[in-house]
């Protein structure tokens, strides 16, 4: 029996239309009235290619807090929103800070197969900002780690910065910054503006990220490495990017879904899904971080999909967890906040969403362009359909997504991961690794 699938009609980026032919895990063909003897036939009309989406910034939770989620749970999470790459944060318990952590992590995400799980290396031990992590030791690992990142928590020491920037330029790695000053977020709750102070909770400043953000891109043109800024969200944070590339810095940064799409308005009803780190920012944020991003000055979008159990979110705002599960929606809210603005076209959200973070993370078998030759990793996406997010979107062990209830286009059809369907029609498939 074949095991050859044969794709009819697809838009592929860039506006043409062609059939695409993979066998054996190989995109063998694309162009026009292909045949396969025996191949499964799909009928795309409509339907746009993109490359398998590639998300630098997932929290997995696991090992240690797989209520919240497990590999196996975010990797269906991240395919049934068009993924086949996820990079996973460290803060696990343990903290992945070794070679034997990550290479769990690895293992872990080869067993369930529905993506490839790239795990992310901590900068410092615990993540607790004091000495320096096995850098080299993961490097050097079966996972090869690139990225490292005490995500959640800030490199706040300069010189551990410093050291960190040097260390991981020997072998082409980058360090991933949570740009928040420590001493100026203390007891944050929300963005600090009028809302903030209407509502009388604790601000998060914009300064607080820009502050970091501006020593960081000087250190790393001093150090001559690479810096990646992770969930930017401020206006004047898109400046300081945006100087740092005319200057031939070596930054890249990345944007969430939900800081292109909502405000801090929504804090008003104190409803904890809205509670994230960074927070959510002024409207003028919004439409700086989108023209950021539409312009280059941001390179990525990625969810920074963090998974909570139920009480940690139903409870009240103070007492809540920060953090919103992303994965399963990214591609329908970027469509509804770039491309249907015209921001952004659908050869563009291949960029940011795919062949870009793999750039970033030293990935070269993920975010392929759909050609002969290449891995058949990809996504087919229906940009027609409109209909209300609900928890039966949800493939993951949390809930806590903030667009329950809200209107968003489009629909992930089939996901593809190294030829295997591992979404068909809509619906995330049992898959043997």
């Amino acid at each position: 029996m074949s095991d050859a699938t044969l794709i009819r009609g697809a838009r592929i980026t860039g506006g043409d239309t062609a059939d695409i032919l993979v066998e054996s895990g190989v995109i063998t063909g694309v162009g026009a009235s292909l045949t396969a003897a025996g191949a499964r036939v799909i009928d795309a009309d409509g339907l746009i290619a993109l490359p398998g989406l590639v998300d630098l910034h997932t929290h997995l939770r696991e090992p240690g807090y797989e209520a919240s989620e497990t590999i196996l749970s975010g990797s269906r999470a991240a395919a049934a929103g068009g993924y086949t790459t996820v990079f996973a944060m460290p803060n696990t318990s343990p903290v992945a800070d070794t070679a034997g952590v990550v290479e769990q992590e690895l293992a872990l995400g080869e067993a369930a197969g529905y993506v490839h799980v790239q795990p992310i290396g901590a900068v410092t031990v615990g993540q607790k900002g004091e000495r320096l992590a096995e850098l080299g030791a993961m490097a050097s690992s079966r996972a090869q780690v690139r990225v490292f990142s005490d995500d959640g928590f800030c490199v706040f020491d300069p010189l551990i910065m410093r050291r960190a920037l040097e260390y991981v330029k020997a072998f082409d790695g980058v360090v991933a910054q949570h740009a928040q000053d420590p001493r100026l977020t203390e007891g944050a709750q929300m963005n600090e503006g009028i809302v903030s102070a209407e509502l009388g909770l604790t601000g998060w400043p914009a300064v607080a990220e820009e502050s970091i953000i501006a020593r960081d891109v000087l250190l790393a043109e001093h150090v001559g490495s690479r810096l990646h800024v992770c969930h930017l969200s401020t206006a004047g944070s898109v400046d300081l990017i945006r100087w740092a590339k005319k200057r031939g810095i070596a930054v890249t940064a990345e944007v969430t879904p939900h800081h292109l799409l909502l405000t801090e308005d929504l804090v008003r009803g104190y409803d904890a899904r809205y509670k994230v780190n960074p927070p959510l920012r002024r409207d003028e944020d919004v439409q700086a971080v989108r023209e950021g991003l539409a312009d280059g000055t941001i390179d990525i979008v990625a969810t920074d999909h963090a998974p909570h159990p139920a009480e940690a979110k139903t409870c009240e705002w103070q007492a809540a967890a920060n953090g919103m599960v992303g994965l399963e929606s990214a591609l329908r809210v970027v469509h509804t906040s770039m491309v249907e603005t015209g921001l952004l076209g659908w050869e563009d959200v291949a960029r940011v969403m795919s062949t870009t973070p793999a750039r970033i993370g030293r990935l070269a078998d993920a975010g392929t362009p759909i050609e002969v030759g290449a891995a058949a990793s990809f996504t087919l996406y229906d940009p027609v359909p409109a209909r209300t997010f609900g928890t039966t979107d949800l493939r993951g062990k949390s809930v806590n997504s903030p667009y329950l209830g809200r209107e968003l286009p489009g629909e992930v059809r089939w996901t593809f991961f190294r030829g295997r369907a591992t979404v068909v029609d809509g619906a995330v498939v049992e898959v043997v690794a």
